[in-house]
């Protein structure tokens, strides 16, 4: 059984999410899980995923970043476009930190429910948050990532024609194949990232990170390519690079996801993260 959480940032906007338990009293080791663009905590097969982890012995963690475009009303799909389109990197950096103070540091002085060790995982844009974060906060043990993208600022598409539009209107859309909807996205998003580039240069964080790091990758990832995951292995040659021969980026899952089952790409990379997060 998992638990619901709502946890409210200064801006007022909820961060919502799951607590999935293992089985046992003492201290565990808790996996917190970044979702990606134009996704959400109950994406997919993620719910199948968290099960996974929890029969494995590891307390997870699956949540919503603010921003995202859902609601608690709604938390699937993106009925608040407003929110999606004042989203940023500095605001899910943000996020994850109120997540793991939430979870990490003591309750009310007491040290309730503190896990044992403390696991970052992420897929995609949510790859970059976790390795951006594994590398800036000493708390961190482990770190693991799929199909990650590896460079925020090549995403603007800087010198463009595009780019060039969306400053001079302040805003552009990005079509969502599977619901139809255009997602907006203000020109903040891209002031925000130059005003805290040091902070949010993937790369400069992956040379940071000491702690034992996984890259789980596709050959067939049509949207991150694999060269970015060979990138962010050599900048921390001391990572780990695994490739899974005909992965896509969302390794075999769809939206909604109805099987019981995960399909076998992912089924594949969470069996992988399983061995990674339990080596001592």
């Amino acid at each position: 059984m998992n638990s619901s959480f709502k946890l409210i940032p200064d801006h007022g906007r909820p961060i919502l999410g799951n607590f999935h338990p293992a089985e046992g009293f003492k201290p565990k080791p808790l996996i917190i899980f970044c979702h990606g663009y134009k996704g959400f905590k109950d994406w997919g097969g993620w719910h199948l995923m968290a099960d996974a982890f929890t029969s494995a012995g590891f307390d997870f963690v699956r949540f919503n970043f603010s921003h995202n475009g859902g609601t608690e009303e709604q938390p699937i799909d993106f009925p608040d476009l407003e929110a999606f389109s004042n989203n940023n990197y500095s605001l899910e950096m943000s996020d994850l930190q109120m997540v793991i103070d939430h979870f990490y540091r003591p309750a009310d002085g007491h040290m309730e429910k503190r896990p044992s060790s403390l696991y970052l995982l992420g897929h995609s844009r949510g790859g970059g948050i976790v390795n951006l974060t594994a590398g800036q906060d000493n708390r961190i043990d482990k770190v693991a990532c799929l199909a990650s993208v590896s460079d925020y600022r090549a995403r603007f598409m800087e010198g463009t024609a595009h780019f060039d539009q969306w400053k001079e209107t302040g805003i552009t859309y990005i079509e969502n194949s599977r619901t139809g909807q255009l997602l907006p996205h203000k020109f903040q998003f891209y002031t925000d990232f130059m005003e805290n580039e040091e902070r949010l240069t993937i790369k400069t964080s992956v040379k940071n990170i000491s702690v034992p790091h996984l890259i789980i990758h596709g050959t067939q990832d049509p949207t991150v390519d694999l060269k970015e995951a060979m990138a962010i292995h050599s900048w921390n040659p001391n990572s780990e690079l695994y490739v899974i021969d005909q992965a896509d980026h969302v390794f075999g899952m769809s939206h909604p996801w109805k099987e019981d089952r995960l399909p076998g790409h992912m089924q594949e990379a969470v069996e992988k993260l399983i061995e990674f997060f339990k080596e001592a």
